[in-house]
């Protein structure tokens, strides 16, 4: 297979995983509704936020449709981008890194640009797919749906520990969805594994 369909593979297979989890939590949870996959360590539970990864927002009313098209134009950005270094031969491995990332961004595009019209809202209720009256925002407002949430040590504060002693604290508390674990994963192998290219990338453009 050559690596220009490794990479429309692993962006196509990632956006299926990715979309049909977050079909699943909007067509059978309410937001708030978690359960336990693993312990009380790993749960699936189901928050929407309007801005960018692990629950961060991009804040002001036209923030989520500035957040949306520079997603879009990142998006293609790095599709010209891999396009070139596949031509240029660099290793199956960054393809795939960087086809992760690709994936990523691409969910979270289809989220914010069509969550809101094809979904209702799921406040207290679980949402309908193509509702009779219309979604719960126009297009491009539509939230990002997050679900993994990962944490892994909860507990209180020594009393002695000066200011917090005493506090509730939680080792890890973001919720996020496939999307960003993709974006987050292949980043992380870019950077431990294929650094170098990036690198030489620089030096020819400073030549």
């Amino acid at each position: 297979m050559s690596k220009r369909n490794i990479a429309i593979v692993v962006v196509l297979l990632l956006l299926v995983i990715d979309q049909a989890s977050k079909f699943w939590i909007k067509t059978h949870m309410m937001l708030g509704d978690e359960f336990d996959v693993f312990g009380d360590w790993f749960r699936i539970h189901f928050v929407e936020n309007n801005g960018m990864a692990f629950g961060f927002e991009f804040a002001g009313k036209y923030g989520k449709p500035f957040l949306t098209i520079f997603r879009i134009f990142a998006s293609a950005a790095i599709i010209v981008y891999l396009n070139k270094l596949i031509k240029k031969g660099i290793p199956t491995g960054a393809v795939v890194s960087i086809s992760l990332i690709l994936a990523g961004a691409i969910g979270n595009i289809i989220d914010c640009a069509f969550y809101g019209v094809i979904f209702d809202h799921s406040f207290g209720q679980i949402a309908t797919l193509f509702p009779d009256g219309g979604g719960y925002e126009t297009f491009f407002y539509g939230k990002v749906v997050d679900m993994l949430y990962f944490p892994l040590v909860e507990g209180n504060f020594p009393a002695w520990f000066p200011k917090v002693g005493g506090n509730h604290f939680l080792f890890f508390s973001p919720v996020f969805n496939i999307a960003d674990s993709a974006i987050s994963v292949g980043i992380a192998i870019l950077l431990l594994f294929y650094r170098k290219i990036f690198d030489e990338e620089k030096e020819v453009h400073k030549a």
